[in-house]
């Protein structure tokens, strides 16, 4: 009965990554096929005046939401603790910052803009200038800077944004799904034959990701933080494997990379691929 429910559960695991990358690689396309719009229009009025119309949400209704506020921080914060697992005292604090990071960002993205009140006067602009397109900051600036018009910028930070965040959280969750089968053990198939931090590389580009659609002065303060706190936690986790499991640990990540992916020989992938098992982010 029991080996029923451990096979079972194994099962459902992988109902909810494929869910979890289905709904990702949606969220992508969705925005992929979105054809931009210039973000303003000339319309004529008669008598030679032409008026200049704003196709942007404006600043008083995108902003003062709090309804995207609590449902984004939400479902983010339930995937990060649900797939990412924190168990030790390093990992929930990681995991603390990271929601800090999520609060921050989603904050200012629907509710209280403190980067636009605050960058606007520098740049001899109204707040109320910054719809929802102009708050792609990223997207502004290449508009200032001549390089590409308001609405392609847009697009570009958007699409860029959304496929790492898909990516993201494709290797949060098959890593969660690949580690759960083996505890205890050293896991060193699936996605860790070629990785063996696949969901703290998922959670840093997901960090990347939001500050390429919606940078806010906060976000890229703690960005760096995060990214090193990641680090560094990977590299103990690694200590303890080490100390855990020896030369096999040490074989392992002699051929398998910490976060970048490169092309190993098929003699190394078939050693990783030889015993897939459990314990890493």
């Amino acid at each position: 009965m029991a080996e029923t429910m451990k096979a079972i559960w194994q099962s459902f695991r992988w109902v909810i990554v494929g869910l979890v990358l289905a709904g990702s690689l949606w969220l992508f396309f969705d925005t992929v096929r979105h054809m931009p719009r210039p973000a303003r229009m000339l319309v004529e009025l008669g008598n030679g005046v032409v008026l200049a119309v704003s196709l942007s949400i404006p600043f008083e209704e995108w902003y003062g939401n709090w309804q995207p506020v609590l449902t984004r921080m939400g479902l983010f914060t339930l995937f990060l603790v649900g797939f990412a697992r924190p168990r030790r005292w390093a990992e929930w604090r990681n995991a603390g910052l990271y929601t800090a990071f999520l609060v921050s960002l989603f904050t200012e993205m629907f509710g209280i803009p403190l980067t636009i009140y605050l960058l606007a006067p520098v740049l001899g602009l109204s707040p109320w200038d910054f719809g929802n397109i102009e708050s792609h900051l990223w997207a502004f600036a290449l508009d200032k800077l001549g390089l590409l018009p308001l609405h392609l910028g847009a697009y570009l930070v958007m699409v860029v944004s959304m496929g790492l965040i898909a990516i993201g959280v494709s290797l949060v969750a098959i890593g969660w799904a690949t580690v759960y089968r083996g505890r205890g053990t050293l896991v060193t198939g699936g996605i860790y034959r070629y990785l063996r931090h696949p969901q703290y590389l998922g959670l840093i580009l997901i960090v990347l990701a939001f500050n390429i659609q919606w940078p806010t002065l906060l976000t890229l303060l703690m960005a760096p933080i995060l990214l090193g706190m990641y680090v560094r936690l990977a590299s103990r986790e690694e200590a303890a494997l080490a100390k855990a499991f020896g030369p096999a640990f040490g074989e392992y990540a002699a051929d398998t990379p910490a976060f970048v992916p490169w092309r190993s020989s098929q003699t190394a992938r078939e050693m990783r691929g030889a015993k897939p098992a459990g314990e890493g982010g």
